[in-house]
């Protein structure tokens, strides 16, 4: 009943990809051993494009029911991870296959602690100026080998043409690694979709609210809560309550109803798989998908 949900796909690279649906966006079954193994394949060509690492909870896949443009970007990610406890365990439970927690918060602490091997930069986009410059603090003392080769934070309204070419040229000049990105839900995935033709050979990460807890605006939740998979509920009931509440409401109960239409059979969510972040198998021209 459930596995019929699933899509299985191989990469460009030749990396299997076993997705589960969630009303239309795919999230896939990934560990952070897998997670590297791509990351250090895709930057071993700096002149190839960039690739979209997604890290997908239950506000971007509610989002992702009325706005078709955002799904399209979620399912032609390079990488579409499991941003919550919830999504992994079930993941784990339908496809009997190991799952990571992929949320940005995490990735973030894993590619850190991995540089000491791997040499990689970073570049950090986004966050107000003053969190921002205390998560650039925060980290290269939390990490003393990271190489941090710049950071900007965008004024609140759309950049002007002259604004984006100075950033661009910077990114290319700097030649990142990595670069995490902290827009937030969707409007930093709308950037990073718009930036891959441009920036290339980095591996760019939708990093969210990583900037927020790094620079000491919002208190991380214990590890025991993060576990549990009630991590959203102790955000909510923090410092960030009339921002959250709605995300963590409404959109939590538009996703478990829309899910539960879907598991019933009662309604159709089609997933679709880009052919440019992931050919089907045996066929690189189509495009996949799995129409329940």
């Amino acid at each position: 009943m459930f596995r019929k949900h699933t899509l299985e796909q191989s990469s460009p690279e030749g990396f299997r990809r076993r997705f589960y649906n969630f009303t239309g966006v795919g999230i896939e079954a990934l560990t952070f051993a897998g997670l590297d193994e791509r990351i250090a394949l895709w930057l071993d060509d700096k002149s190839a494009p960039s690739r979209h690492v997604a890290c997908l909870n239950t506000y971007c896949v509610a989002l992702s029911l009325r706005d078709r443009e955002l799904r399209r970007i979620y399912n032609r990610s390079a990488v579409a991870g499991a941003d919550g406890m919830p999504f992994a365990r079930w993941i784990r439970w339908v496809l009997k296959t190991p799952c990571d927690q992929l949320s940005g918060r995490e990735i973030v602490l894993h590619l850190a602690e991995r540089a000491k091997e791997t040499g990689h930069s970073f570049y950090l986009y986004g966050g107000a100026p003053d969190v921002l410059e205390k998560a650039r603090a925060h980290l290269e003392t939390a990490f003393s080998h990271l190489r941090i080769v710049g950071a900007y934070s965008p004024p609140f309204r759309e950049l002007t043409a002259e604004e984006e070419r100075a950033v661009r040229e910077e990114i290319d000049r700097l030649k990142p690694d990595i670069i995490l990105v902290f827009l937030g839900t969707p409007k930093q995935d709308h950037w990073i979709d718009a930036h891959l033709p441009l920036i290339r050979g980095s591996v760019i990460v939708a990093a969210g609210a990583v900037v927020d807890f790094f620079g000491g605006r919002v208190k991380i939740a214990p590890a025991w809560i993060t576990a549990s998979g009630f991590e959203w509920l102790y955000r909510l009931l923090g410092k960030d309550f009339r921002r959250l509440w709605k995300r963590y409401t409404y959109y939590n109960l538009a996703f478990v109803l829309a899910f539960l239409l879907q598991l019933t059979g009662l309604r159709r969510y089609p997933l679709e798989r880009g052919a440019v972040g992931s050919p089907v198998s045996g066929d690189p021209g189509t495009r996949a998908a799995v129409d329940q």
